[in-house]
């Protein structure tokens, strides 16, 4: 083998985060569109909300077996077709004029697309060329959705306010198409292409060889081992219960809030970029806590408070300077820090090898909440003419999910040790 000062596995991480924080920018991108298709089509809230809630649904749905994929295929070529169908999706909502082209071309076309460009893909890189800062690498590539928030929502917004929000969907559809040539440029499979072994793996390490199973036998057959396992479903239940106040609720339906509260478009996606640049700092220190910390109680921290500020935003639309960005602020650091504990723990429960496609099935669930919880949210708001009761149920079930989550496991739990590096104390 030959040896590089610089691992390449920092180059894959790179490039990957590239990927999905582009993949972020386009699950974004409804939150600044709802309105001006209101007003332009004359459609409900709850109608296009169950575009996105489509979209949202197969983005989870597609997870598991994109993990089988990228273990059939490999990682760059099954990335590089979900950029070409996201592209393709995006540009093509630009041409819609009735509901069910919004739902074809953003429900399913994005949905299915960004749905391979999710979580799993950063699970499956980081448990193909690292041995070492798993859990550190996780926390930066999960903090790509947040970095996608911060880069993409203000700009978005401004771009919706001057020029519409059709230019803004040829913007993200070049921004898409332009990745596209960096991950066939820079994105290698496994470490052995390029003559190494995963960063920080022992010499004389084994490397998981490409699976020779059918992708769909390969998903369902994990689904099958990790459903014996009441660990899985209560990570899957503590995490549609995430996706549904995240993606669902506040990704999908703060800015449409706070336009109802009189707060323009461009400052509203500026709250949800102040939450992006918590989130990244949130989400990167609980990769490194995950691998230093008792994952169920990382978990029941971010859970817990989360549901709190939840609590809070009622009032917090009431108050005249301070309360929207406080809440921004308290939300943001936990916004998505649930997933490196959620993938360690996964990956514990059912095993390194079916760790990858199992965490698939768990996000798969997330985005099932992250579905309803959009279409709940909008169909709150149509016959109510209010969010307050969708806030305030979403507050309740988190502080729910903080108490399941503590009945993981049994006594400490601890990632299991691994060839080359030794256990977190």
């Amino acid at each position: 083998m030959r040896t590089h000062r610089f691992h390449h596995a920092w180059v894959m991480a790179a490039a990957i985060f590239m990927v999905l924080l582009c993949a972020a920018g386009v699950r974004a991108t409804p939150s600044v569109f709802i309105v001006p298709l209101e007003r332009e089509f004359g459609w409900s809230r709850a109608l296009v909300s169950s575009a996105v809630s489509v979209n949202l649904v197969l983005y989870g749905l597609v997870g598991p077996f994109a993990a089988a994929l990228m273990q059939k295929f490999g990682i760059r070529r099954t990335t590089l077709v979900s950029l070409c169908i996201i592209a393709t999706g995006v540009a093509l909502t630009n041409f819609i004029h009735a509901p069910w082209q919004l739902l074809l071309f953003w429900g399913v076309l994005v949905g299915l697309g960004t749905g391979t460009t999710a979580m799993v893909l950063g699970a499956t890189v980081v448990q193909r060329w690292f041995v070492a800062r798993r859990g550190l690498v996780m926390g930066l590539l999960t903090a790509s959705t947040a970095t996608g928030q911060l880069v993409f929502l203000p700009l978005l917004a401004m771009l919706v306010e001057h020029h519409g929000w059709r230019v803004v969907s040829f913007t993200v559809a070049g921004v898409v198409a332009a990745v596209i040539p960096l991950v066939a440029w820079l994105v290698r499979d496994r470490p052995s292409d390029v003559g190494l072994k995963p960063y920080g793996a022992a010499p004389d390490a084994e490397e998981v060889k490409a699976s020779s199973v059918n992708p769909l036998a390969n998903a369902l057959g994990a689904l099958g081992r990790a459903s014996r396992k009441r660990d899985f479903w209560l990570l899957a239940g503590s995490f549609f219960i995430c996706g549904a106040t995240t993606n669902g609720l506040v990704g999908t339906h703060l800015i449409p809030a706070c336009m109802d509260h009189g707060i323009p478009e461009v400052r509203a996606a500026g709250l949800l970029a102040v939450m992006g640049i918590f989130d990244l700092v949130g989400t990167t220190a609980s990769g490194w806590m995950s691998d230093r910390f008792d994952n169920r109680w990382l978990l029941f921290w971010y859970y817990g408070l989360r549901g709190l500020a939840l609590l809070y935003l009622p009032s917090a639309f009431e108050m005249s300077v301070f309360g929207l960005p406080l809440f921004a602020v308290f939300y943001g650091l936990d916004w998505i820090a649930t997933v490196p504990p959620t993938v360690r723990l996964t990956t514990q429960t059912v095993g390194a090898e079916d760790g990858p496609i199992a965490f698939g099935w768990v996000v798969a669930a997330h985005q099932v909440g992250a579905g309803l919880g959009a279409l709940g949210a909008g169909v709150i708001r149509t016959s109510l003419e209010t969010y307050t009761p969708a806030w305030v149920v979403a507050g309740v079930i988190c502080l729910a999910a903080a108490l399941v989550v503590l009945r993981i496991g049994r006594g400490s739990v601890q990632a299991p040790p691994v060839v080359g590096v030794p256990a977190a104390h």
